[in-house]
């Protein structure tokens, strides 16, 4: 049986003097590209070439042109765009959010800040006094609205964050997200204590 044969080896740059101090130190020779493939020239006018010809595309047909017009012009959003955020409010109009901290615990981006009050309500432990959202820092995850326990925070309005001039106009307090919100359907605190029996 005849054994393969063993691959070549690459020689590697050709070595022009060792130092007689060191072996490891040596001068080699660099293999440097011929003058016409080392010149720019040519691929300066091959994309010269390319831009001219998209240019003279898109002027006479128009057919590659992604521009969109905005805001003339819109692309629909797709079926899963979550938009921005809304707070649900109670029967009684009062935010439905106990700031029990969720939310802002499982935000990536750190977005979200909840100063929370004792509330006068006897079956309302709490409530934000203060709920902010930077939607220049939202990275639309839905983690808040996962893991908000009260049904309290949505992101199905479909609505996309308007452009601002200046940063602090891009934060969401707790009034405007209460006006994007409506009363929830949910049951504040589950089915009741004796839901399990109510089974049987």
């Amino acid at each position: 049986m005849a054994s393969a044969p063993k691959p070549k080896k690459d020689k590697g740059p050709e070595v022009v003097s060792v130092s007689p101090l060191n072996d490891k130190h040596r001068v080699i020779s660099v293999a440097r590209p011929a003058r016409e493939k080392s010149s720019f020239l040519t691929a300066t006018l091959k994309g010269l070439a390319i831009t001219t010809k998209h240019f003279f595309t898109n002027v006479t047909k128009g057919d590659l042109i992604e521009t969109v017009q905005y805001p003339e012009e819109k692309i629909p959003y797709p079926e899963r765009n979550r938009g921005l955020h809304r707070l649900t409010q109670r029967d009684d109009g009062s935010v439905r959010c106990v700031a029990c901290m969720c939310c802002p615990t499982a935000c990536p981006a750190n977005c979200i800040t909840i100063v929370p009050n004792e509330s006068d309500d006897p079956s309302v432990e709490k409530y934000p006094v203060v709920f902010e959202i930077d939607e220049l820092r939202c990275v639309a995850c839905g983690l808040c609205v996962e893991a908000c326990p009260c049904d309290a925070i949505r992101m199905d309005t479909g609505e996309h964050p308007e452009p601002v001039e200046r940063r602090g106009d891009a934060i969401e307090n707790r009034d405007s997200l209460l006006a994007r919100g409506i009363a929830s359907t949910a049951v504040q605190g589950g089915e009741g204590a004796d839901w399990r029996e109510d089974e049987k």
